[in-house]
């Protein structure tokens, strides 16, 4: 009887499978759920720079910046773990602040101020700024490294510290000034030359003695030397000192005169006149003289002079005329024929190879020819015999 019964039971089991189409029932799904998001915190506290480098007794600044991703709100700012004997101050808006408010639709920028004692050891220094708000609390950790604070310098560099040229030229260095250090100073700038020989220096243009600069600064100073007209040939050492506190640079130049020929033009003691006839040839004695400090080659002489003049020289050329030595050239001057009596100017002009030339006007008064005064008194001795005569012979009539 059981076995019948389970029997039985497997074709109804059977009949009803066969009913459903063979179709094995599907099992239920569980229902998709979105994927979770990542939490945004609503107060975020950062820097852009979180581990800096600082002398013993520097003072750091750490800019902070907050943000709120929630609703404003009024956050407090703490310090935490910062190493005793150093002082951390906050400032907004260049004031002490203690506590900032932040607005999702803005930034607040707040300065961190550390200062850090001259008994601080090298070594790396870690600490943390909290932001406490209502609800919320951001924490930034920070580190900062103190290290042996390098000792202060100055430099005074050039380029080209020997320069040539001739005396009227004038020499410029150009030097850079740099200073290491973190104080605020003041450079005078000094120079030693020798006589014959000024100094001076000049910033974006402008003359200065001394220079202001800031820590880590540096400038491009000029050094300007110019010699006097006369300075003979040489080289000529200048020692430069910037001096700033108990800081000191010093740097040598070198200015490499060469000599250069000067003559001047001009009449015995000085005299720049004198008197000729119509018609006559008349020398004029002419000093030409080398102030220059180097001798002055193949002086040429010329003039210039009214129309229907005639000007030479003897000699016409001096070969050579050493520096400090004088030369005596004669001009013959002969007046045009057709010149009246008056003043005139004549222009001599020396004209070295290897200089500047030089000119000297001179005044010439033309006096009538002597011929024409014994022609007049012997016309006015026939008149006067003429008159004589007649007045003889007709008197007695």
């Amino acid at each position: 009887m059981t076995r019948r019964f389970w029997i039985v039971l497997l074709v109804l089991a059977a009949l009803v499978l066969a009913a459903g189409g063979g179709a094995a029932p599907a099992l239920a799904q569980p229902t998709p759920q979105p994927a979770s998001q990542p939490h945004s915190p609503s107060l975020l506290l950062f820097t852009r720079f979180p581990s800096q480098e600082a002398g013993v007794g520097e003072s750091v600044t750490f800019p902070l910046t907050l943000r709120s991703g929630g609703a404003p709100e009024r956050v407090q700012l703490e310090l935490q773990n910062l190493p005793e004997g150093w002082t951390g101050t906050f400032r907004g808006s260049g004031r002490v602040v203690h506590a900032a408010y932040v607005d999702p639709k803005d930034d607040t920028s707040i300065d961190l101020k550390i200062d850090t004692p001259r008994a601080a050891k090298p070594d790396t220094y870690r600490f943390t700024v909290l932001a406490r708000g209502a609800q919320t609390t951001a924490s930034l950790p920070l580190e900062l490294m103190i290290k042996e604070k390098a000792p202060s310098a100055l430099k005074l560099e050039v380029e080209l510290p020997t320069l040539r040229g001739a005396p009227d030229t004038t020499f410029r260095y150009d030097a850079k000034l740099t200073y290491d250090g973190d104080q605020n100073i003041t450079v005078n700038l000094l120079a030693q030359a020798p006589r014959g020989m000024d100094v001076g220096f000049k910033l974006t243009g402008q003359d200065v003695t001394s220079i202001p600069l800031t820590p880590n600064d540096s400038k491009d100073v000029t050094i300007e030397v110019k010699p006097y007209p006369d300075l003979p040939a040489g080289s000529y050492p200048i020692q430069v000192t910037a001096q700033g506190g108990s800081l000191q640079a010093t740097t040598q130049l070198t200015a490499e005169v060469t000599g250069q020929a000067n003559v001047i033009l001009t009449g015995p003691d000085g005299r720049l006149s004198g008197q000729a006839q119509i018609g006559a040839t008349t020398p004029f004695k002419l000093i030409v003289q080398n102030t220059g400090s180097a001798p002055a080659r193949n002086i040429e002489l010329s003039a210039s002079q009214p129309a229907g003049w005639e000007v030479t020289f003897q000699p016409k050329q001096i070969a050579e005329l050493p520096a400090g030595q004088t030369a005596e050239v004669t001009a013959n001057v002969k007046p045009s024929n057709q010149a009246i009596a008056g003043d005139y100017q004549l222009t001599f002009t020396a004209r070295p190879e290897n200089g500047a030339s030089k000119s000297a006007d001179f005044r010439i008064t033309l006096l009538a020819s002597t011929l024409w005064g014994v022609a007049g008194i012997a016309l006015i001795a026939v008149a006067a015999l003429v008159v004589g005569l007649a007045v003889a012979r007709f008197g007695r009539r």
